[in-house]
């Protein structure tokens, strides 16, 4: 047997930092080396001794990643979720920020301004926009127009009870008089579209078109969200194919100013979208790069993760996508290396880290679903989406999630000939039905929302807690599948059988045990994924397996009729090694396709 040489840490790291170019051609270059040993060594008497030599690699190479792990966020540091921030992104103003996380809320939740932060925020944009703040002080034109639609919105269509606080309208009564001289054209539109607001009749609101034809027809949806109602089907889809790829720098030509789009984002969800509207985001830009390729598989599970990532617990569906893959039940991921506003560990930094090719085409990840030895793949935002992908800064910006946040997790980037199935993720109450609906629109088989923790897809199996948070608990699971019954519901002149349930792990014989955190190390998540991929019994390992065996039962795969049979199949892919033999698999084909 071919044995892999050591790595020292000091190979990979310059005194306490990372080069990670080379970080990942080290992983990258061992897994390699792993993967061509004859398939059948992975067999028999062997598979032990291989996988431990792949596995001290792996860990090797995690040990000396673990040297970087600094307090200070200024390290670039590939071993923390912070490190894959686009740098060239400018940071928006932390006070306006602040101010935009209490301002831009739903119609039911009341975080006013006090009079001393609302003046602050408002001195802090009148000499921003006099020029007077430079760099990460400066105040953006998305933050100035999320800010000012909150503060419309609010005013306009909000219940009295979450209509502006007597600080916030002293603070504008005040500042508005010198704004109005100063603020651009576009944001006292976004701030007083009616020339009403203030009290001081201006006429700049009411009479702004904007320049092009792109920003007439958002300015004319802008005017309709600002006085909290709602768009069309058509006309949604039309603002946002119009605007993207978002262009600030050539306005006249078809690009839209980054405080109109952030108004409008903002408002939508602010109003709470409509199913007409939500549908509009969801299938916007489905053929930018053409129809989706179609894989010739008999099964494909869509993963819809938050696209910005856990910051706290284990995020196991990697690893979940391995497990169930070895059994023919392919998957495909989708998400982003960083997005905003929680910036967490994604899908995407751990297979960076672990050295594979994040920059696939939908058609190079077809391949990889097809590939006997893999059977499953991860597609970027960046790859598959240019145009939701250029709206990068404007979310951060924003600071709250906008409706795409929800729709972007119900995405077929890839299609296939067989079963389609979608699984999303979900935290607030009143999502499960949205997200439903969007899969049914998408016509899959079978559709399963999951609150696991962190809103994202990992269920757990610590013991609930007597003081349960509103809303729906930790494990609750809606979702429907296809039947051939004529007993089944009804929708659109498909059979399906509707559920909804809350898992009890320790009902199927897991021990309650207390989620493994991350907070925000990659390198830690990868650690824990990697150790139970290799069979060693755990919090990681119990958490995958569920996870799995869960979505099997519930999506109708063949082979998991019953919870135990499913539960025991996940089991048996993992310690037979065959699961992880999947991921490094992954790593080594992503740069040959």
């Amino acid at each position: 047997m071919q044995s892999l040489p050591s790595l020292e840490p000091s190979s990979l790291c310059a005194g306490v930092l990372i080069d990670p170019k080379k970080l990942r051609t080290c992983i990258r270059t061992r897994l390699r080396d792993a993967l061509k040993l004859p398939a059948s060594k992975w067999g028999g008497s062997g598979c032990g001794s291989i996988r431990s030599t792949v596995n001290a690699t792996v860990n090797a190479v995690l040990d000396a990643a673990a040297l970087g792990e600094l307090s200070s966020t200024d390290v670039k540091n590939p071993a923390v979720s912070t490190y894959y921030r686009n740098p060239k992104i400018p940071k928006p103003n932390q006070t306006v920020l602040d101010a935009q996380a209490r301002v831009c809320t739903g119609p039911t939740q009341s975080k006013p301004l006090g009079d001393e932060q609302a003046m602050r925020v408002l001195d802090t944009i009148l000499k921003s926009v006099k020029g007077e703040l430079k760099d990460e002080e400066e105040v953006s034109r998305a933050q100035l127009g999320a800010f000012f639609a909150g503060m419309t919105i609010r005013a306009n269509a909000f219940p009295e009870a979450t209509q502006w606080s007597e600080g916030e309208r002293h603070a504008m009564n005040t500042y508005w008089p010198q704004l109005v001289r100063t603020l651009p054209p576009d944001v006292i539109f976004i701030a007083d579209p009616e020339g009403s607001t203030m009290g001081l009749g201006s006429s700049i609101g009411p009479q702004y078109v904007g320049d092009g034809s792109t920003e007439m027809r958002l300015i004319g949806a802008l005017r309709e969200v600002l006085a909290g109602g709602h768009l069309g089907y058509e006309e949604v889809q039309g603002v946002l194919r119009d605007v993207l790829p978002l262009d600030t720098g050539d306005i006249e030509s078809g690009g839209a100013r980054e405080s109109l789009l952030a108004a409008f984002f903002i408002g939508q969800r602010m109003n709470r979208e409509t199913d007409r509207e939500l549908k509009a985001y969801c299938l916007a830009f489905d053929d930018e790069l053409g129809p989706a390729p179609v894989a010739e598989v008999g099964s494909l599970t869509h993963y819809g993760e938050p696209y910005d990532g856990n910051t706290r617990f284990f995020r196991s569906t990697l690893f979940v996508a391995a497990v169930r893959a070895s059994y023919n039940e392919s998957c495909l991921l989708h998400g982003l290396d960083w997005m905003p506003p929680k910036g967490g560990i994604t899908d995407e930094q751990m297979l960076r880290f672990m050295g594979a090719n994040t920059c696939l085409t939908p058609l190079q990840a077809k391949v990889l679903i097809e590939d006997d030895a893999v059977g499953f793949a991860y597609v970027s935002q960046r790859e598959a989406h240019p145009s939701l992908y250029s709206l990068l800064k404007v979310r951060e910006h924003i600071k709250k999630r906008p409706s795409l946040a929800t729709t972007e997790k119900v995405q077929q980037i890839v299609r296939a000939r067989g079963r389609e199935s979608v699984v999303a993720g979900f935290y607030h109450e009143g999502f499960e039905e949205p997200l439903l609906m969007l899969m049914k629109r998408r016509g899959v088989h079978s559709g399963l929302v999951v609150k696991g923790e962190e809103g994202a897809l990992s269920m757990t199996t610590r013991l609930k807690s007597h003081n349960t948070s509103k809303g729906v608990p930790v494990n609750y699971c809606s979702g429907f599948r296809s039947l051939s019954t004529a007993s089944a519901c009804e929708f659109d002149g498909v059979s399906r059988e509707v559920f909804n349930l809350e898992v009890n792990a320790k009902d199927y014989g897991f021990e309650p045990s207390d989620t493994p955190r991350t907070d925000r190390s990659v390198s830690k998540n990868i650690e824990l994924g990697l150790t139970a991929l290799r069979g060693e019994k755990g919090p990681a390992y119990d958490r995958i397996v569920l996870n799995a065996g869960i979505v099997d039962h519930l999506l109708g795969c063949e082979g998991a009729e019953d919870i135990p049979s499913a539960l025991n199949r996940a089991r048996e892919a993992i310690d037979s090694g065959k699961a992880l033999k999947r991921l490094l698999h992954y790593i080594n084909a992503s740069h040959k396709v």
